[in-house]
């Protein structure tokens, strides 16, 4: 059955705010196999103008989807999650996530779509920071394969 299309621009309230760590950010670049120096050593950091150590471009996702929780756990929305698919990632900063930052995430359902019997759901992610200024927006799409035998 198609996902109901009333609710595109439901928006969901912010997360809990996720404590931004150093070693978080070590940890994260170390899996993803990135070696770039203001990840893991705060002077390299501080000589490109940061604070402190920044995160990979890809760190938020970790955040962003779990947000996104709120949106695929909504009854009203009847996503059954167990077909679920993560069909595509953007990001689009304002600045780079930082060591230190308290970061909440608002999400957003923003076009609920039928394809093929798939349902496709895209959600925005806004992450802000402590002070409330916007640092990135995540945007994810999901996609509720069709039941087998289901057109």
């Amino acid at each position: 059955m198609a996902l109901d299309q009333s609710f595109v621009g439901r928006t969901y309230p912010p997360t809990p705010a996720y404590e931004v760590g150093r070693e978080k950010i070590r940890e994260f670049a170390e899996a993803v196999g990135d070696t770039h120096p203001a990840y893991v050593d705060p002077e390299a950091a501080r000589a490109l103008g940061y604070p402190d150590v920044i995160a990979p471009p890809t760190f938020v996702f970790s955040i962003a989807f779990k947000a996104a929780g709120v949106v695929v756990q909504d009854p009203q929305l009847g996503l059954d999650y167990s077909r679920v698919v993560h069909g595509d990632q953007k990001f689009s900063y304002v600045r780079p996530v930082r060591a230190g930052d308290r970061l909440t995430v608002t999400s957003t359902i923003e076009t609920v779509r039928s394809m093929a019997g798939n349902d496709i759901l895209d959600v925005r992610g806004d992450v802000h920071d402590e002070t409330g200024e916007l640092v990135v927006t995540a945007l994810m799409k999901l996609v509720a394969r069709a039941a087998e035998g289901a057109s």
